[in-house]
């Protein structure tokens, strides 16, 4: 990678990052699936006039929409919400090992020993996340986010076989599909979106434009144009330093405090992530007889 595309990848974990903490700031306002609406409602309005419909594909697109944004979000979200938003981005990350073995599964893809170890010490730091006192009472939230992790691999996986669609153009439509479905499960079984609506104040929507601009919009835009021109390998352990930017965000925002159980767990999903989303080629001495 050259310089210009590292600063390129650089700016994913921290736009993404600090979106997951502000989303957090925003559902004091906002309930999450209405938050989620207006979000994926301006960014689509946007990114549709860079792609053409694809026609023969809506059916997929709707379904990808349904499981990888309306019922994800709604997972994640409301998992979020119960929990500081450092424990979260750390638990989030456990998307890399559960798609890893739902490849395996589904895809037939090899694993690895690498890869199975690796996985192992990430659901290891999970249990010593989960253990911590001050989640005691608060479990359903942390299954939540790993339930809204598992399902996000799902639609990875169904992403992955529209090969003959861009990134942009998932990404628009997929965001086109999800708001009317958000808007419908927000009005189902969620309450106060007027009142939300009409007393939020700058902050609020200033946050609400952030997700929607920065965070999906050139955040993604971004991510799909790394995808189309790095490879997978040399790109995706940049997404390591999400939760780094999310920790350093609810630290400052949010005054969440950093324990010791947290690092180390931390530490262990970290380095099973990777196990994940890095190709392990050691280079082969040569015995020259």
């Amino acid at each position: 990678m050259n310089s210009k595309q590292i600063l390129l990848a650089l700016i994913v974990p921290i736009t993404w990052g600090l979106g997951f903490t502000l989303a957090k700031i925003g559902m004091e306002q906002f309930p999450a699936l209405l938050i989620m609406t207006i979000r994926f409602g301006i960014a689509g309005l946007i990114l549709v006039w860079f792609t053409k419909p694809p026609w023969g594909y809506m059916r997929e697109i709707f379904v990808v929409a349904l499981i990888g944004s309306t019922i994800q979000y709604g997972l994640t979200y409301n998992g979020l919400k119960g929990i500081d938003a450092s424990t979260a981005a750390i638990l989030v990350q456990l998307e890399g090992p559960i798609l890893a073995i739902m490849g395996a599964f589904l895809l037939k893809e090899k694993l690895g020993i690498t890869r199975v170890l690796g996985m192992g010490l990430a659901f290891i730091g999970v249990l010593i996340i989960a253990g911590e006192p001050r989640l005691d009472g608060h479990l359903d939230s942390v299954i939540l986010l790993i339930a809204g992790s598992a399902v996000w691999a799902v639609a990875q996986i169904m992403i992955s076989r529209l090969k003959d669609l861009s990134g942009i153009t998932i990404l628009a439509w997929v965001a086109i599909m999800a708001t009317p479905q958000m808007f419908v499960a927000s009005l189902l079984i969620e309450n106060g979106q007027w009142l939300a609506i009409t007393t939020a104040s700058f902050t609020d929507w200033s946050i609400i434009l952030y997700l929607a601009l920065i965070m999906t919009v050139l955040g993604y835009s971004v991510w799909y144009h790394l995808l189309s021109s790095v490879d997978v390998s040399k790109v995706s352990p940049f997404l390591m330093l999400l939760p780094i930017t999310s920790i350093i965000a609810g630290i400052v925002l949010l005054d969440e405090k950093l324990t010791s159980s947290m690092i180390l767990g931390g530490l262990l999903i970290m380095s099973g992530v990777a196990s994940t989303l890095i190709s392990w080629n050691f280079p082969r001495k040569q015995i020259n007889l």
